[in-house]
């Protein structure tokens, strides 16, 4: 055989009898889980922000941020919910490069895979023990869901994992809102039938196991833009993608929530981080002019850190991407004020 069977790494129950979830942690995820269940069933009208590194790479650096990120909650709180992107695992395109603190708790060392479901737990408990907020993280690996699964509160799918099926299948099980991406091709199509798996229940086996799921209500749409058979962006986030989105929900009547994220960067912005201010500011304009709009678009995300730009791993620049480029933290904080005065 072709694989090498290295060791056998610690079950979803160590890791959680190794590093359990606080008391104060529990009861502050029920209250963030109930208040961000309720943008998406419409029972409350704040607008969602999901905001952070492309990567979490460094537990200080992203530890930072989010105390940071907690401060200005504290400003916005009557008009929006900030949820910080811990974002632990990350795809690559080629398979190239660094793939997440999962895979490498130092981005300069070899892959680690049992230290790195430590890290990727401790960051999480401790961004929720001391500051106050649960995050968002990317579902690259669907199997590893019961490592995180009291934990996050939001769960993300990306372009290229959105046609699978273990993912769909395993979102239907989810009690957190998952946001489906549109996949690079751009049909929006497919992400809806995305939802549509992730809001019914299914039986299929998972982990070793047969089980039964009875489906995520909470399953909604994320905008991040496609590329084009010459490998050019062409972004979705303008008036007439969002009305499109909106018309096209209509049609799926049985879908439960309609709810849309847009993704200011990736393939929206073609990756020019500087652009999420001002692609923000014209879907909040379009929230503004259409009250559909204004039902259907609950939130953005955002890519932002510390330290605006992005830098090869072994430059050691404090608080700023090592994957794809992010906005400063001056900038992201006005973008917070701009969307919190604009909603």
């Amino acid at each position: 055989m072709s694989f090498t069977f290295v060791r056998e790494v610690m079950s979803p129950e160590e890791l959680k009898n190794v590093l359990p979830m606080s008391a104060r942690g529990i009861l502050i995820k029920k209250e963030r889980d109930a208040m961000i269940r309720d943008v998406f069933t419409g029972a409350s009208d704040k607008f969602l922000v999901i905001i952070g590194p492309c990567s979490a790479d460094h537990e200080d650096a992203v530890l930072d941020y989010i105390y940071r990120l907690a401060r200005v909650q504290e400003r916005v709180a009557d008009r929006l919910i900030l949820i910080p992107r811990i974002y632990t695992n990350k795809p690559r395109t080629t398979g190239e490069g660094y793939k997440g603190i999962v895979h490498q708790p130092d981005p300069e060392k070899k892959p680690d895979l049992q230290e790195g479901l430590l890290a990727m737990r401790k960051m999480h408990l401790r961004a929720i023990d001391e500051t106050g907020l649960t995050a968002a993280d990317e579902m690259l690996y669907p199997e590893n869901w019961p490592y995180v699964d009291d934990i996050l509160s939001y769960v993300a799918v990306g372009a290229r994992s959105v046609e699978d099926q273990q993912h769909r299948l395993t979102i239907s099980g989810m009690d957190v809102p998952a946001g489906m991406k549109n996949p690079t091709s751009g049909d929006l199509s497919v992400m809806l039938n995305s939802c549509i798996a992730a809001q019914s229940g299914h039986t299929f086996l998972y982990r070793k196991w047969e089980v039964h799921t009875t489906g995520n209500p909470l399953a909604h749409t994320i905008l991040r833009g496609a590329v084009n058979k010459h490998g050019q962006s062409i972004p979705n986030y303008h008036y007439e993608d969002l009305i499109r989105l909106h018309h096209m929900y209509e049609e799926k009547t049985h879908l439960k929530n309609p709810a849309a994220i847009v993704d200011a960067n990736h393939a929206n912005s073609n990756k020019q981080y500087a652009e999420q201010p001002r692609i923000v500011k014209e879907v909040l304009h379009s929230r503004r002019v259409n009250p559909e709009l204004a039902k259907l678009v609950k939130g953005v995300m955002i890519e932002s850190y510390l330290v605006a730009g992005s830098q090869k791993v072994n430059e050691h620049v404090y608080g700023k991407s090592i994957t794809d480029a992010c906005l400063g933290w001056e900038e992201s904080e006005r973008l917070i004020d701009t969307i919190a005065e604009g909603i």
